[in-house]
């Protein structure tokens, strides 16, 4: 596959002045004709708005009410063990509102007071711990953005096209910031001397609803970055994102992530729960499953066009926009392909890539009307580069469910719409 090259500074200046003069003269085609908006007072302008107290939360206008997340009926038995999906396709930048962001739970997202919150931490500690909320937030505090996606994004694309929309086959996943006490600080509060050579040593976090949703993390993950976190955006976690505090594992699988977070045992093993035997495990074309891949590989989706964000402008001018991710580090490179793959262009973040982070890339182009197989291609810091389909088949067969990384593929016809298909 031969990638496109780069046009020289005065190539590309030369045709962003032609696209600037195009976009002039449309726009001084249409003023021809008067246009009421401008010569006639708007009844937006004739009377007073809503006085600063109409709202005390800020709440999104009702022309935005379409930008919500979704639940696929048929997905889950019912909706206390389920998920919905982030709307992506009408979201830009990387920071995802928490009111957007998805939501997953195995027993249903519980009501848990700030004064009713305590956090044991035990096991191979030196002295056994019980915290509460305003414990926690004596102990120095950290700040940082990280992607939270489902084991379970895209896997319903193994198999081949399936759902309609990069909101259900990509919506599994939000970005945010998150503010909170990092694990080491909790764990050598407790004294990690009992537990002798941390080489070996896991710790079992477990969540106070009726799920209890136990999760065993090995200790160097848990000694390096993992954060317990009370804020999201810089207020307060939602119910559905485990208010009053969750884990925060960076870069790994959102299961590990638990919400409500009630305990931390120190171990000297991995306890092997539910949730991470008969779930979130990799089942291959043999039948075996492999354990342990808690790392969410590079990924990357066209966010637009998509076929929930279909081209509606017309001719001329388009942007090309998605978002990129790795639980390996920083994204440092997006290619788009109009084509299926035949051909790549090198598209431009909106910034450097940040470490576990979504990273939002751009390809300004033209669009007249062709056909376009439209993909993205993410590249991360160690240098991994995010498969097609048929690669991860090669490994994986089809029986699998978790870590989907694939290349996804939209079809984009002539009269702007989109939809999903596989081109391996």
């Amino acid at each position: 596959m031969s990638d496109i090259l780069k046009p020289s500074r005065r190539a590309f200046l030369r045709g962003s002045a032609a696209a600037a003069a195009g976009l002039t003269a449309g726009a001084a085609a249409r003023a021809g004709t008067p246009d009421p908006l401008i010569t006639e007072i708007q009844p937006w302008a004739q009377v007073f708005g809503d006085g600063v107290d109409a709202t005390p939360y800020g709440l999104p206008i009702e022309y935005e009410s379409d930008v919500i997340r979704r639940n696929v009926e048929w997905l889950t038995a019912d909706t206390t063990s389920s998920i919905n999906f982030t709307p992506i396709h009408a979201l830009d930048g990387t920071i995802t509102p928490q009111g957007c962001a998805f939501e997953r739970h195995h027993s249903g997202a519980i009501e848990l007071r700030k004064q009713d919150y305590r956090l044991m931490v035990n096991g191979l500690v030196d002295t056994p711990l019980v915290f509460t909320y305003d414990d926690l937030e004596r102990f120095p505090r950290e700040n940082h953005v990280y992607f939270c996606e489902c084991a379970a994004n895209t896997g319903m694309e193994w198999a081949g096209a399936q759902l309609n929309g990069a909101q259900f086959t990509h919506g599994m996943i939000h970005n945010m910031e998150y503010t909170g006490v990092s694990l080491r600080t909790i764990l050598n509060e407790a004294g990690l001397g009992a537990a002798g050579d941390l080489a070996d040593k896991w710790v079992y976090v477990e969540g106070a609803d009726a799920s209890s949703n136990g999760r065993s993390i090995p200790m160097e993950k848990a000694l390096d970055d993992v954060l317990v976190a009370f804020k999201a955006n810089g207020e307060a976690l939602r119910k559905e994102h485990g208010y009053p505090v969750r884990l925060v594992v960076p870069g790994w699988e959102g299961n590990l992530w638990v919400k409500w977070l009630r305990r931390i045992e120190v171990m000297d093993g991995p306890v092997e729960s539910r949730e991470e035997t008969s779930k979130y495990t990799d089942t291959l074309e043999d039948g075996t499953s492999r354990k342990w891949t808690w790392v969410m590989d590079a990924k990357s989706v066209i966010t637009s066009p998509s076929p929930q964000a279909p081209i509606t402008h017309g001719h001329g001018s388009l942007v090309i926009t998605g978002l990129a991710w790795s639980g390996h580090g920083a994204i440092t490179r997006v290619d788009v392909s109009k084509d299926g793959g035949v051909t790549w262009e090198t598209a431009r973040l909106a910034k450097p890539g940040e470490k576990m982070a979504l990273t939002r890339f751009y390809l300004d182009t033209e669009w007249n009307g062709e056909e376009m197989l439209l993909q993205a291609r993410a590249m991360d810091e160690t240098g991994y580069v995010q498969p097609t389909k048929d690669q991860l088949r090669e490994v994986r067969g089809e029986n699998s469910i978790y870590h989907n990384n694939c290349i996804q593929t939209w079809h984009v016809m002539p009269n702007g719409e989109a939809e999903n298909v596989e081109v391996s």
